[in-house]
């Protein structure tokens, strides 16, 4: 009997981390694409679940959210405007796709290319361009916005951060 109780413990050790390994193995993956979004509609983002394509960074927050949906239903997902940008510029797609941003000032999702754009917003990457349903004085449009981006021309260059915010 006292030969048994080791085995006993030995096995009791085994199976309780292979419960453990099982259950932590079942942990959801981040996601960064989407297939199969025919519709090509804007798609639910769960939070602390889903990166950023370009910059790889968890989307915790969706209040710049954008979405690139491919004519083949592909959907790639980004916190911040300049993000997407960047990435669709070197797409074959780029001018098929479906582009959705986060309007802020509504909360709607709209047609990137239909929005106005901020310059000084404090987006997650410090691009400052976020999204607005309603024209105001000082937004630019989307290919404003895609330009000045391309060009590097946003609040991550000292000399356009002090121009537009005096700082």
């Amino acid at each position: 009997m006292k030969k048994m109780i080791p085995l006993l413990t030995t096995l009791l050790i085994v199976a309780l981390v292979a419960i453990l390994f099982v259950a932590l193995s079942k942990k959801e993956e981040m996601i960064t694409i989407q297939k199969g979004n025919i519709q090509k509609l804007p798609l639910p983002i769960k939070k602390g679940h889903v990166t950023d394509t370009e910059c790889k960074m968890v989307i915790t927050d969706t209040t710049y959210a954008a979405e690139v949906v491919a004519p083949d239903g592909k959907t790639w997902f980004f916190d911040d405007p300049g993000c997407m940008i960047k990435w669709l510029e070197d797409k074959p797609f780029k001018k098929e796709a479906v582009i959705w941003v986060k309007a802020v000032d509504t909360g709607n999702w709209i047609d990137a290319r239909k929005a106005w754009y901020a310059v000084t917003d404090k987006t997650p990457m410090h691009y400052g361009f976020g999204a607005r349903e309603k024209k105001k004085e000082g937004y630019i449009t989307f290919d404003e916005m895609r330009l000045r981006m391309l060009r590097g021309e946003n609040l991550t260059d000292p000399r356009i951060r002090k121009k537009l915010l005096g700082y």
